[in-house]
């Protein structure tokens, strides 16, 4: 059998005033494309479908037009709700959509059965069992009980997110028996993971504070299709544990990146094989540092790099500016560089006040992949403080933040 995974679309998403619509709609096509031309069987969409829970008119008509259009190849459609996707709208369609061959997980369900969902192949035979599980919200399973520091509630989320796991792997063994054949069991996710192995080359995600979910709390599934970070890789060095990563490019940070989707075979003993497809640059993204002189030559060679790749719309760039950070009308002498360029600046930043901006520059993550302790946890690291008095807001934060939690 043969599923693609992707997520992270965040379809509707404005990107300093500008629509990712036409991206978007070239993806969406091009991801039918990839279903048909590499038979694909089942795809798993593995969280925040949209970027808001309020997602504009034509994000709508993009997510119902791909179904519309999927349905042509045959493939069998999950979709499960992400961080950024509104349990509720997901939820209007879930009934309607059932009938087109989608199955909508938008949260945790009352009925964890519902969750377990066999796929099948080309010839209508079941392929794969899986164990849909979208992002998990605290109130979704546990309660909340008075007096715990926010390090127990954490804890006891952690817990609660495992045995949720557990659950619908031991119901997923039972399906398996029930179809009477060897079926490989597929898990996702939609959460910030830690690499199981510290010695992996690929750099592992986890930041420091206790939002990171083990990689080893997930069940022996034979391939699990995780969503939320942005960039592709592997969990902790495992085959099998996967982020496929964002279509596209959702900020600066992600210039450079080659985005993918991935497609995984499996055979009834297990996980085959695992092939990345990268996905076509739809809107090409630059950033340039310099000063004044550094940064006319920079951007010529943006520009020609553009033309050199055919794109016919022009390449939107962030710009830094060192030495000459002083000026005080650096934003008419930046532009007035761009001259007859096929470029679009959309940020200029001065290098005196991007120094207190890079939370996230050393450690190639980006704010879209954190969580708002470790974003807070970083931003502490930054001040000078008495360890005593940094513990102490840290911990004040983070049992406001839990407080939080669980009144959403």
């Amino acid at each position: 059998m043969r599923i693609l995974h992707t997520s992270d679309w965040h379809l509707g998403q404005h990107f300093m005033g500008k629509t990712r619509l036409e991206e978007h709609q070239a993806f969406l096509r091009w991801l039918v494309e990839q279903v048909q031309e590499q038979a694909v069987d089942a795809v798993l969409v593995a969280g925040d479908v949209f970027d808001t829970g309020t997602p504009p008119s034509y994000a709508r008509e993009l997510y119902n037009g791909f179904i519309v259009e999927l349905q042509q190849t045959g493939a069998q459609l999950v979709i499960l709700g992400g961080n950024h996707d509104s349990v509720a709208m997901l939820n209007e369609s879930r009934s309607l959509l059932e009938c087109l061959n989608v199955q909508v997980i938008p949260g945790v369900l009352a009925d964890a059965e519902h969750q377990v969902i066999t796929l099948h192949n080309s010839a209508g035979e079941p392929g794969a069992v899986l164990c849909a599980v979208p992002f998990i919200r605290a109130r979704e399973v546990m309660a909340s009980e008075s007096g715990q520091s926010a390090a127990d509630k954490q804890h006891t989320l952690q817990q609660a997110i495992a045995e949720h796991y557990q659950q619908l792997f031991a119901q997923a063994e039972q399906r398996r028996q029930a179809h009477g054949r060897p079926l490989p069991i597929i898990a996702t996710g939609h959460l910030t993971t830690v690499g199981a192995s510290s010695s992996d080359s690929v750099r592992e995600i986890y930041i420091g504070t206790l939002d990171a979910f083990p990689a080893s709390a997930f069940p022996p599934a034979d391939y699990i299709a995780l969503g939320h970070i942005h960039r592709t890789q592997k969990v902790g060095g495992h085959e099998h544990i996967r982020y496929c990563g964002s279509p596209i490019a959702l900020s600066f940070d992600e210039v450079g990146q080659q985005k993918q989707v991935l497609l995984v075979d499996l055979n009834p003993d297990g996980l085959e094989a695992v092939t990345p497809l990268p996905v076509p640059v739809f809107q090409p993204m630059a950033r340039v540092k310099g000063n004044l002189a550094q940064l006319a030559v920079a951007m010529q060679e943006v520009a020609e790099q553009g033309v050199a790749a055919e794109h016919t719309q022009p390449v939107w760039l962030e710009v830094t500016v060192v030495e000459d950070d002083y000026l005080s009308d650096l934003q008419p002498r930046v532009e007035q560089l761009a001259e007859g360029l096929a470029l679009e600046i959309l940020l200029v930043r001065r290098q005196r006040t991007a120094q207190h901006d890079g939370l996230t520059a050393d450690s190639g993550v980006t704010l879209s992949e954190m969580t708002p302790s470790e974003v807070f946890v970083h931003r502490l690291a930054s001040e000078s403080l008495p360890v005593e008095r940094e513990q102490a807001l840290n911990d004040l934060y983070q049992t406001l933040l839990a407080n939080l939690e669980q009144d959403a």
